[in-house]
């Protein structure tokens, strides 16, 4: 397994603390394993990536129900400081939900020589699970990280958990624990 680390719209308007915020604790809550995560894939060379929400003012997603957020070129649409970003790490950002729609991240993974993709972030259920299927469709394995993951109620996301845990495309879509995953990549 040659993977890469996905990590999907952890960004500071996204988890920007405000009582009408749903997504702040649950976001909160996954820092601590998503740096154990980055930091236990530096070392192993693993290419990390932030798929960003990067919006423009305007934009057609904006016209249903959702708030405007993470406008391009905004500290809003930028990662979180908790996870700290490095040089060597991609910033990729995008239009829509999944980090595969109209960008180059397909290309580059490939150039990387990148066979799975570890998907984290928020929310599970939208643009993680719509990473993790897109990259299906791109021919790649996929893992979904369910403790380095989130959504803004926890039924939504075990709900979406429980649908895709031993879903028909096993083992090429697995959801695992941080645990499950570290160890498998140390043997």
């Amino acid at each position: 397994m040659k993977p890469a680390i996905i990590v999907v719209d952890m960004l500071k308007d996204n988890l920007k603390e405000s009582p009408r915020n749903p997504y702040f604790q649950a976001g909160k809550t996954i820092i601590p394993n998503l740096k154990r995560l980055l930091e236990e894939g530096r070392k192993r060379g693993f290419p990390i990536i932030f798929a960003c929400d990067s919006f423009l003012e305007g934009d057609f997603i904006f016209r249903g129900g959702m708030k405007v957020h993470s406008l391009r070129g905004t500290k809003g649409a930028e990662v979180v400081e908790d996870l700290n970003p490095k040089p060597t790490d991609i910033i990729l950002p995008k239009r829509r939900f999944s980090a595969f729609f109209k960008t180059d991240l397909d290309q580059t993974l490939r150039t990387l020589g990148v066979d799975t993709i570890v998907v984290t972030g928020v929310t599970t259920e939208v643009c993680v699970l719509m990473t993790v299927m897109d990259g299906l469709s791109h021919d790649f394995s996929a893992i979904l990280l369910e403790d380095c993951s989130a959504s803004r109620k926890k039924e939504f996301h075990q709900g979406c958990l429980s649908l895709y845990r031993d879903f028909t495309l096993y083992p090429l879509l697995r959801i695992m624990t941080l645990e499950e995953f570290l160890k498998e990549v140390s043997s």
